[in-house]
């Protein structure tokens, strides 16, 4: 009898509308796929951010936003939210990655980037010309949790 192991790495892509509930949707499909993959160690910290990411490529751009969760080798969970807005905000952008414009005391928003720079492992972004997948212009945001210790 032959049995088959599940691969330690795998990918997930999601692709959401460009609406409200995003975000939500996002939430629960990444504490769906890390629970069934029994990464419940990174689950919070990566629901948290990835509906960050979300949250902006809804607030800051007009179309839809691709969801992309990866399992690498080495134990890291990479996520990757692609938006049309071509804009690469701190700490994603170039140098100084690390400073994040700090928000208003008062402001309702504005924390959400701080979050992932505070909490991610990596990060990083860029903007995208014509792609080869004709999504078009836009950009990339990353973040990586988790791995072994002493991992690149």
């Amino acid at each position: 009898m032959v049995t088959v192991a599940p691969s330690n790495t795998w990918v997930y892509a999601l692709r959401l509308p460009h609406d409200p509930r995003a975000a939500r949707v996002a939430r629960m499909t990444v504490r769906s796929v890390l629970d069934s993959h029994g990464r419940g160690e990174v689950r919070d910290t990566v629901e948290l951010l990835t509906s960050e990411l979300v949250t902006n490529a809804y607030l800051h751009s007009c179309g839809a936003v691709s969801l992309r969760l990866t399992a690498l080798d080495d134990g890291r969970l990479r996520v990757g939210v692609w938006d049309g807005h071509p804009h690469v905000p701190a700490p994603f952008g170039g140098p100084p990655r690390d400073r994040v414009p700090s928000a208003p005391v008062d402001a309702e928003g504005g924390r959400g980037l701080g979050l992932v720079a505070e909490c991610a492992d990596r990060w990083g972004g860029w903007s995208l010309g014509e792609s080869p997948l004709d999504r078009g212009a836009g950009k990339l945001l990353w973040f990586e949790v988790g791995g072994r210790e002493g991992s690149p």
